[in-house]
């Protein structure tokens, strides 16, 4: 791993920064990571191999982005949350071949101390309260309230 401009940050050599990115001390971006243009990242993090942050994504301290997740455009994802391997906040609820949406406006919002279990995607427009559980596998396709444990295709609160 290899220091940039930012403070007290080890970056791998082969991650890709964008530009106006800001990135907490203490935090780790892992070989082949993705991190996109105006992405506020807090302190204490660690963006695992071959994650994908879009441009403009928000992210909390204390927060593990593990290898493979994707995480776009609209998330903004509290302090002290887990997202597992290859979770997927998918954009677009309606994707087809050459049409194109305009998907602006499109949010999801991960509550403090939550956790996501790995290969869970996450529809457009969700909102996972304070310190939710969701099992792996998981397809989230409504709200979970806070204190919450989620999990199956679709998700079950329980």
């Amino acid at each position: 791993m290899v220091e940039k401009k930012f403070k007290n940050v080890k970056i791998h050599q082969s991650a890709f920064i964008g530009k106006n990115v800001s990135i907490g001390e203490d935090t780790i971006v892992w070989a082949n990571a993705f991190i996109g243009d105006g992405a506020v990242i807090g302190k204490n993090n660690t963006i695992g191999h071959g994650a994908f942050i879009d441009r403009n994504v928000k992210i909390g301290s204390n927060v593990v982005i593990h290898t493979g997740a994707q995480i776009y455009d609209g998330v903004i994802i509290e302090d002290d949350c887990f997202i597992g391997p290859a979770v997927c906040f998918t954009n677009d609820k309606y994707p087809q071949s050459g049409k194109r949406r305009n998907l602006a406006n499109t949010k999801w919002y991960i509550g403090k101390g939550s956790s996501i279990g790995a290969n869970t995607t996450i529809l457009p427009d969700i909102n996972i309260g304070k310190n939710c559980l969701v099992g792996a596998g998981s397809l989230v396709n409504k709200d979970v309230p806070n204190n919450s444990t989620a999990y199956g295709n679709p998700i079950k609160i329980k």
